[in-house]
């Protein structure tokens, strides 16, 4: 089936990714921070070749380490998913946990995408998937709705607008891009920062896996996997271009003395 190569796949959305494509035939390429959770990730997954990576994402040092085997290694498919909790006003964001999260969330899915699309491109084929949240959708959102997240969601924001211009400009390449917009997911992501969403309704890891799987098959480029109305996504990206196109040299009369 190919070699796949999944970040943060100690746990959560990257571990239930790296069981798919296992089952499905790939061989793997799996990092992350925690060399336990990974050596018993790879001894779970018989039958295919999982090689066992410790990097992180958070430095240079791990994202050129990655960045390497991108370039290296024939890879089919490239899942960004490493991620960080650092879910909290601005203001109150130290500057090290602020930096993290930028590096992993965007330096990090920049890098590992530039070194693996050269080979992509050259074999003719290829999937690059990253792995945001709806959250980047809630830009609009009031404070009374939805605080505490700023640095967080420009991150997500950021994959989702980046996938879009990369899939157009892969056009014709063989090679395609996708992003995947979970809601509130089933993993340790909330537990780590001290919150108790047990009593919220969650999607489980592997349901967001089966949707990235099958919306890459449907030729989605926007997998939301909680969505039911399609629609919906297409009315906001149709208003998206619509005010990208609406733009003039000219000031706007509302800005004019």
């Amino acid at each position: 089936m190919g070699l796949a190569l999944v970040t943060g796949a100690s746990s959560g959305i990257g571990q239930a990714f790296a069981e798919r494509l296992a089952a499905d035939g790939h061989d793997l390429i799996v990092t992350g921070r925690r060399r336990d959770r990974l050596d018993a990730l790879a001894a779970s997954l018989p039958g295919v070749d999982v090689r066992v990576v410790v990097a992180d994402l958070g430095t240079d040092a791990g994202v050129d380490t990655v960045a390497e085997l991108c370039a290296s290694e024939p890879l089919t498919m490239l899942v960004n998913n490493a991620g960080v909790a650092h879910y909290m006003p601005m203001s109150a964001l130290p500057a090290a946990k602020a930096r993290e999260l930028v590096h992993v969330k965007v330096v990090a899915p920049t890098m590992l995408t530039r070194a693996a699309l050269p080979g992509m491109i050259s074999r003719g084929t290829g999937t690059v998937v990253a792995v945001a949240g709806m959250i980047a959708f809630s830009g609009p959102a009031p404070a009374s709705l939805m605080p505490r997240r700023a640095v967080y969601a420009g991150t997500l924001a950021h994959a989702l607008t980046m996938t879009q211009t990369l899939h157009a400009e892969l056009d014709g390449t063989g090679v395609t891009a996708h992003v995947v917009c979970p809601g509130v997911v089933a993993t340790e992501f909330h537990s780590v920062q001290g919150m108790d969403l047990s009593a919220v309704p969650r999607m489980p890891a592997a349901d967001v896996v089966t949707a990235a799987l099958t919306g890459i098959g449907r030729g989605e480029v926007v997998i939301a996997p909680g969505v039911e109305d399609r629609g919906l996504l297409d009315s906001v990206f149709t208003a998206e271009l619509a005010a990208f196109g609406g733009q003039s040299p000219r000031l706007a009369s509302r800005y004019r003395a």
